[in-house]
């Protein structure tokens, strides 16, 4: 397809594989995924993605990262680059951590002045059907965007049932999401997100808790708690409604 974004280069190594699906617009799309299903142990995953100018991209995974039960723990490091006039979206399954298990994550984007940007983040409580409701021992999280040289979020996020039992400080909610939108593509987008959510009244015992925070002027950032994670995925495909259009086909098709 003519004006299309290829992907010109892949290299992948246990325990991390790597999918490249067709799909009907003229974006790149990437899925990454794990030969045993999640994360174990010792697991230390390093993604490197560079996004060239002009390009469309769109980067997701095949299934919820599962985190499954060490004292050793398992890591994950991103590293993201969006040149000029591109348009990345890191669109991954939520993380799911098993009882007992420790997971740290870290997601670095440079991001061209010129370059747009959908950075999505969330976890769940666990296998709450197996009774693991918000069971894991650590999880961490830091996410750092920069637009040229200039750091326009730093965000973390640190749980431990050593700072209190996780279970009754998360109370009813059992998913919490951070998404992020920004750059020329989404000035629009942002302005109304920024404006309708940053204002809006939430009745305390809402289901569904959602806030906006705007990134400059052409960027939002939103926050997400819900109950369950079709609940938060719903949301979150409302409110970015604008991505398969730029992407040129729909990411979420049959999910949530």
């Amino acid at each position: 397809m003519r004006g299309a974004t290829a992907l010109t280069r892949v290299r992948a190594a246990s325990p991390l594989k790597v999918l490249n699906p067709r799909n009907a617009g003229p974006s790149a799309w990437v899925y990454l995924a794990t030969y045993g299903g999640g994360l174990l142990g010792g697991d230390a995953v390093s993604i490197d993605v560079s996004v060239g100018p002009g390009a469309h991209a769109l980067v997701s995974t095949q299934a919820s990262t599962k985190v499954y039960r060490s004292e050793r723990g398992a890591s994950q490091r991103l590293h993201a680059r969006a040149d000029d006039g591109s348009l990345l979206v890191l669109l991954p399954d939520p993380v799911t951590c098993f009882a007992g298990s420790r997971y740290t994550q870290e997601q670095h984007v440079r991001m061209h002045a010129g370059a747009s940007l959908v950075l999505v983040d969330w976890l769940t409580a666990g296998r709450v059907g197996s009774g693991e409701r918000w069971q894991f021992d650590e999880y961490r999280s830091q996410t750092r965007i920069w637009r040229d040289d200039r750091l326009i979020l730093h965000d973390g996020l640190a749980l431990s049932p050593g700072d209190g039992a996780l279970e009754d400080r998360m109370d009813r909610f059992n998913c919490l999401a951070m998404a992020v939108v920004a750059g020329p593509a989404f000035r629009a987008t942002a302005a109304q997100l920024a404006g309708s959510l940053g204002s809006a009244a939430v009745p305390r015992r809402a289901d569904l808790l959602i806030a906006a925070a705007p990134l400059g002027d052409d960027g939002v950032l939103l926050r997400v708690a819900g109950l369950s994670v079709e609940q938060v995925g719903a949301a979150l495909r409302q409110y970015l409604a604008v991505v398969p259009a730029l992407l040129g086909d729909d990411p979420w098709g049959h999910r949530y």
